[in-house]
């Protein structure tokens, strides 16, 4: 009897690993099908040309219910761009996550913006605060992903001919309207399907589209960890642990290590 309410119990968490797999393909089908006019010069889908390493990200550890879903804006060129993954920041992925999947190149790639896979050299700032905090925290991907899931509300990530980073609510309002679309589609069945217990944006821009695609007014947010805000240059890792104290989410206490002396 045990070993058939556990085969049940593994059914069911593929079953779930498999509805975002499905889904996150429709979104990536959806997306692809929008185009896009100056000033946007290059559009990379990750989904596409790192899908093997999305797909590993949601089969590794998308199962399961009632999680906490944070919710990030989109890939950044140097994290998720790279490596297929929400904040992708390529050594946390390879080393941390235990992703290494090979990354093809985008149509169309940008050449101050190269798509090099695990092989790049830089490292995302963004990506490294939230998987240094998550292993600091958690220790272990495991136990960070049995009380959170991280999903991108938009899969692209867009470039200006000079390579700058454009974010999707800066693009022009038809096409930004298109975007909002496809992604709002998708994120109602990622929520129907993960079913959060909460669901925090990282970042206002997460928050109030969550808020506005699903007509919730219980989305949260925490700080985003981009370098970019002067915030967060200020120590992400204690400030969004403050505000998950606000939301009464109860963190693991970190572990004392401690060093024999010989």
């Amino acid at each position: 009897m045990v070993g058939f309410f556990h085969a049940n119990a593994l059914w069911y968490h593929e079953r779930v690993s498999k509805r975002l797999i499905k889904i996150t393909r429709e979104l990536s089908k959806g997306v692809d099908a929008l185009s896009f006019s100056a000033p946007v010069h290059a559009v990379y889908n990750p989904l596409e040309y790192a899908w093997e390493s999305h797909k590993s990200y949601l089969e590794k550890y998308g199962d399961g219910k009632g999680r906490i879903l944070l919710l990030g804006m989109n890939p950044g060129p140097w994290g998720m761009a790279q490596t297929g993954v929400p904040f992708g920041e390529v050594n946390a992925v390879r080393d941390f996550l235990g992703i290494c999947n090979p990354v093809n190149k985008p149509i169309q790639e940008h050449p101050k913006r190269p798509v090099q896979g695990f092989d790049c050299p830089r490292s995302e700032v963004s990506g490294r605060r939230v998987w240094e905090w998550a292993k600091d925290r958690f220790e272990t991907p495991e136990q960070f992903f049995s009380r959170f899931y991280i999903i991108n509300y938009c899969p692209l990530c867009f470039m200006e001919e000079g390579g700058k980073n454009r974010t999707p609510d800066k693009l022009k309002p038809e096409e930004r309207d298109a975007v909002f679309e496809v992604c709002d589609v998708a994120l109602r069945k990622f929520v129907d399907v993960l079913a959060p217990s909460k669901i925090i944006g990282v970042g206002g821009f997460a928050k109030k589209r969550a808020m506005k695609t699903l007509g919730r007014e219980d989305i949260e947010t925490i700080l985003h960890p981009s370098p970019a805000s002067p915030m967060a240059n200020r120590g992400w890792a204690p400030q969004i642990e403050k505000q998950f104290e606000a939301m009464d989410i109860m963190l693991p206490k970190k572990q004392t290590r401690t060093c024999e002396s010989v």
